[in-house]
């Protein structure tokens, strides 16, 4: 397992999927080739183990990624300072791990909560991106929030579904601020919500709390500050929703591609926060084809 030190010394670890030669087979492992060779780099979300991401769909075969474990996650080691989980402070991670990579410019993909860092990132960074893909992306650092009614009228689209009466009633009582019975709006979260959806969960579940919490503290995200930057970021931006993402809606992800200059939006049918898991091949076509 490969590992590096993040500038406060804390070791973070990082996994390597596939190499980028089009067909999946082990090949040079040299990060410092041609740009068609060189890695992608992934953030998940949560902060959770980057396992749940794995290699997205079979975009591994396209591209070489690698998975950063967020500190306090996964194969990183936990950090002295329990601040330095906030999002803000992670861009030094991301940074070093670009800086041990030997590459000048990284394309850089994120998931979720993890797109509030790439965003951060590309901020404070710009330069060093040379293109950046949003998964269903989190938007607290442009400053969007979602309402609990837009995440409702969402849902309802799911009202056929066997599952839904149950899943509804917990999505009502949590965004009324009346439940915490996150597990049971589970389904929500998926297209489909069978077995394969269900051991998924599990596996996407945070498990730090204390890196949960610390992540959105006050000064993470800087919105005004973080907009104003990414206003001149030049590189190409890919935003993919799912149709059905509860979590990052496309009418959020729609917002927050108008704070690019160079945005492409992609709203990906039949998904939900996992769009890799729903239909990989359309996943992958469509995030490979914005990376080649």
């Amino acid at each position: 397992m490969p590992t590096f030190f993040a500038p406060d010394g804390t070791r973070l670890a990082y996994h390597v999927h596939g190499n980028g030669n089009g067909n999946g087979n082990s090949g040079n492992s040299d990060d410092r080739a041609d740009d068609h060779a060189a890695p992608v780099v992934c953030i998940p979300g949560g902060p959770a183990d980057s396992r749940y991401l794995g290699d997205l769909g079979g975009l591994s075969a396209h591209r070489r990624l690698v998975v950063l474990d967020l500190r306090g996650t996964g194969r990183s080691a936990i950090p002295d300072d329990a601040s330095s989980y906030r999002c803000d402070r992670l861009v030094a991670d991301v940074e070093a791990l670009r800086s041990h990579l030997g590459l000048s410019r990284i394309d850089l993909l994120a998931h979720s909560a993890g797109a509030n860092l790439a965003m951060r990132y590309a901020a404070r960074h710009p330069k060093r991106i040379g293109r950046l893909a949003l998964i269903a992306p989190g938007t607290r650092a442009l400053g969007i929030t979602i309402s609990g009614e837009a995440r409702r009228e969402l849902a309802r689209l799911r009202g056929a579904e066997p599952w839904f009466p149950a899943a509804f009633a917990a999505l009502e009582a949590i965004t009324g601020g009346t439940g915490s019975d996150w597990e049971a709006i589970g389904p929500f979260f998926y297209g489909r919500w069978d077995a394969a959806a269900q051991q998924h969960l599990t596996a996407s579940r945070p498990e730090n709390d204390e890196a949960v919490a610390h992540f959105a503290a006050e000064g993470a995200f800087a919105p005004d500050a973080t907009r104003a930057a990414l206003a001149g970021f030049g590189a190409p931006v890919l935003l993919l929703a799912g149709e059905f993402d509860v979590n990052s809606p496309p009418r959020s992800v729609t917002e927050a591609a108008g704070s690019f200059p160079d945005a492409a939006l992609v709203v990906q049918p039949g998904a939900g926060h996992y769009p890799w898991l729903d239909d990989a091949d359309r996943f992958v076509a469509t995030v490979a084809a914005f990376l080649k």
